[in-house]
């Protein structure tokens, strides 16, 4: 029987976070709790967490710039959590590598179901190395591995959170086929997301800074419509 999954609580307000590990404890979670930014880093070396939940406003070093560290040393997905509800501060935590955000206070169930629904799609490369044969795609100077969750652009790997990866690997899955935003929040975040689709316009953005477009391919947008992985003959 596999292990329960971890789930870092970041929270400088102790008894939100003790409210939240009763929720997720009764979900079969094991959760541990930090009060500041500053001791997230060590704990997710020792822990090793599967999803970080992280509040924005905490002591010293606030959660935009934890996230910011975290990101670039590890690919756990991170929920942010905020009483901030401004399209501005959604789109930045998003931006830093946020795989969604919530606003506070947020209902119970609402937090469970998005935890399950990130954790869900975050699919590391042991738990899915029993499966007969690799989900992959290519294209020229391009392989999208969703089974090893690891991008190789230009014989180069490109480091990318779980949702970037996967929005990439869906469009590239379906060649020349337009998406609305809504059908690709629907695909990629696999529950009615609460918010507005420009969630889609920063993942794709972040993609276009990363994925440069190639003489074969590219990342297309249709105006008033969506986006398509566009194969150019």
């Amino acid at each position: 029987m596999p292990g329960k999954q971890r789930i870092l609580i970041v929270d400088d307000d102790n008894n939100i976070a003790e409210l939240i590990s009763l929720y997720l404890t009764k979900e079969c979670y094991e959760t541990s709790i930090v009060n500041d930014g500053e001791s997230v880093l060590p704990m997710v070396e020792l822990l090793q967490p599967n999803l970080i939940l992280l509040d924005l406003m905490l002591p010293g070093i606030d959660g935009y710039q934890v996230c910011r560290e975290v990101r670039s040393k590890y690919q756990i997905p991170i929920i942010m959590l905020s009483a901030k509800g401004e399209v501005f501060d959604k789109v930045l935590g998003l931006e830093l590598g946020a795989d969604d955000y919530m606003e506070k206070p947020f209902d119970s169930k609402e937090l469970v179901a998005r935890v399950k629904a990130v954790l869900r799609r975050y699919k590391p490369a042991a738990a899915t190395a029993e499966k007969p044969s690799e989900q992959k795609v290519e294209y020229p100077d391009l392989v999208i591995n969703l089974t090893n969750y690891s991008v190789q652009y230009m014989g180069h790997t490109v480091d990318m959170p779980p949702k970037e990866l996967e929005l990439l690997y869906f469009l590239a899955s379906s060649p020349n086929h337009v998406f609305t935003r809504e059908q690709l929040l629907d695909q990629i975040w696999g529950y009615e997301y609460i918010g507005d689709t420009r969630t889609v316009d920063v993942h794709i953005k972040r993609l276009r800074e990363k994925i440069k477009d190639h003489s074969s391919w590219k990342l297309a947008t249709i105006w008033g419509i969506g986006y398509k992985f566009e194969v150019i003959s």
